[in-house]
């Protein structure tokens, strides 16, 4: 909890960028740093943004060891509604492929990676296992992954787990309840407010929304876990074993990995904290050196060094 309750964020200035979709919709874009040099998309959570602190974090990072950022808003997340019905979740790999590939087409001589947390890793790794030897990037990083989405929704309903069901939900119907004021969907206000764990809101707004038969169905075409074996590309996969999304049996075992994955699991971490240090006056964020070392090995490996 000591990155959501007590970090002090760096100050990352952004440069906002809205793209326009082919379907009628928009994403929105926050770049960070310097018109050159290798560029990291950045994936966040569950209603995160590039506020949430460990997007403000390893975009300050990144500068500092030479990396552009561009942090890309999943549908509706960027502070604005977005205008379609449908949104974002943690299958949906389309707008990811689409923005990667337009960065592509604009910079064909630029190194790209990608770097997912959370719900944005699952999304990364399902995307790295769907595209094979295709993905047009040089490296990806994962963070705090709910493999197996289901097991996650267990996890979260339970104990003190909880604590962050009830932040993520109260969250996700505020936004959700904007937005339908918005549409004119007076009843489907009415439904949120009966919406008590996130398993009843993927089965009651998630999976409808988004062509799923319900929850279940949800879960088991969305999870990264199944598309593992398949990824192509140098991927660090940062992993806690109290990550309290998680149980044990939600990870995967060495032979669902593919040999591009270096899976890291660590005993302490939390989710998407990963925080050590001597004394609450010098903490350490060990994703902040642990991804800009991996992603410029990657840029020796594939380019000789750092551009």
């Amino acid at each position: 909890m000591w990155p959501y309750l007590m970090r002090r964020l760096p100050k990352v200035a952004r440069r906002r960028e809205r793209l326009e979709l082919p379907d009628g919709d928009f994403l929105d874009l926050d770049w960070s740093g310097d018109s050159n040099g290798p560029l990291a998309v950045v994936l966040h959570g569950l209603e995160g943004s590039s506020r949430s602190h460990y997007a403000a974090g390893i975009m300050h990072a990144l500068r500092l060891h030479g990396w552009r950022s561009v942090l890309l808003h999943f549908r509706g997340c960027s502070g604005t509604p977005n205008r379609l019905a449908r949104g974002y979740h943690a299958g949906e790999t389309g707008d990811l492929d689409y923005v990667v590939r337009l960065l592509r087409q604009r910079e064909p001589a630029t190194p790209i990676a990608v770097i997912g947390y959370s719900l944005g890793g699952n999304v990364l790794l399902k995307w790295l296992g769907e595209q094979g030897t295709q993905a047009p990037i040089i490296g990806a990083v994962a963070v705090s992954v709910p493999f197996t989405l289901a097991n996650a929704a267990v996890r979260l309903n339970s104990g003190v787990s909880r604590l962050y069901q009830w932040s993520l939900l109260h969250r996700l119907r505020a936004s959700l309840r904007d937005k339908w004021r918005g549409l004119g969907r007076v009843d489907g206000v009415a439904m949120l407010k009966s919406l008590r764990s996130l398993r009843e809101f993927d089965d009651r707004v998630t999976a409808p929304l988004h062509g799923f038969a319900g929850a279940d169905d949800y879960y088991a075409r969305s999870s990264s876990r199944g598309f593992l074996q398949q990824i192509r590309i140098p991927t660090l996969i940062l992993q806690a074993r109290d990550d309290p999304f998680m149980t044990p049996d939600g990870l995967p075992n060495p032979q669902e990995l593919s040999a591009c994955i270096d899976f890291e699991l660590t005993d302490s971490g939390g989710h998407v904290g990963f925080v050590s240090g001597s004394s609450p006056w010098r903490v350490r964020y060990y994703p902040e050196e642990r991804l800009p070392a991996f992603l410029n090995a990657q840029l020796v490996k594939r380019l000789g060094g750092p551009t």
